[in-house]
Parts: C-alpha cells; sequence; structure tokens
C-alpha cells in the first residue's frame, strides 16, 4: 500500500487544499457530472451548476471527508465508517460513483497543483484515493 513517508505527504497535500476545499470539490464534481452524465442522477434535487452553493457545499464536504481521512490513513476504515454507512444504505450510491469521482479528483489536483503534482506524488495520490473509494464501497459487499 502507502509507504511512511506517502502518508505523510499524502496528509500534508490535504492539509494545505483545506482552504480551498470548496473550489477543490467542487471541480471534481464538475468534471465528474461532465465526463459521467449519470452521475448526475444523485443530485436531481440540487442545483449542480458551476458556483452554485450546492456544489460548493457538497464539494467541501467531500474534500473535508478526504483531508479527515488523510490524517490517519491506517484508520480509514473507521474514519469513513459513517459517510460508508450514509451512502451505502441511504443515499444507496452506485459504489461506481467512487472511483468516477477519484479520478476526476486526481485531475483537479493535478491541474490545482501544477508542477508540484509530479509522478510520485500522483502515484501516492492515486493509492489513497483508490483506497479511499474502496473503503466507501465496502458496506456494498
Amino acid at each position: 500500500m502507502l509507504s511512511k513517508r506517502e502518508k505523510e505527504v499524502i496528509a500534508e497535500i490535504w492539509e494545505r487544499l483545506t482552504p480551498v476545499a470548496e473550489d477543490i470539490g467542487s471541480d471534481a464534481l464538475l468534471r465528474m457530472f461532465a465526463s459521467y452524465p449519470g452521475t448526475k442522477t444523485y443530485f436531481s434535487h440540487l442545483d449542480i451548476s458551476s458556483g452554485s452553493s450546492h456544489l460548493l457545499l457538497h464539494g467541501k464536504k467531500i474534500v473535508l471527508a478526504i483531508a479527515e481521512g488523510a490524517k490517519d490513513i491506517s484508520q480509514l476504515t473507521v474514519t469513513l465508517a459513517p459517510l460508508q454507512t450514509l451512502h451505502a444504505y441511504q443515499l444507496r450510491i452506485d459504489p461506481t460513483n467512487f472511483k468516477l469521482f477519484s479520478h476526476c479528483m486526481l485531475v483537479t489536483l493535478a491541474c490545482h497543483m501544477g508542477d508540484d503534482f509530479t509522478p510520485v506524488i500522483h502515484a501516492a495520490m492515486d493509492k489513497f484515493l483508490s483506497a479511499f473509494a474502496a473503503v466507501l464501497a465496502e458496506k456494498y459487499r
């Protein structure tokens, strides 16, 4: 999985991103909706247009959850337990969407971080976001 150094780097990056959580999260969501239009069905009751308060708020919630999980990756399952239950049993989100969002988040991070998004950071972040998506999907089994 992730080395000790990769875990430290991931935690540092997400800590730096929390002040711009709305921007990062809403951009990743917009990318997902544009690339995978079927994912919009779960948000039909919200205004998910660019810059909308609903989109910014949900984007922020997602980034803050990811940042919280990054603080102690070894406890990811415990940290995400409430979100697992919410998404699996109440919202009934297709677990494939977590993988789709993970990919869109990687693209968003690459755009936002520019040259700081090195191949090493890309690989570490991909592993972390894949683990994040897998943990969210655990309740579906």
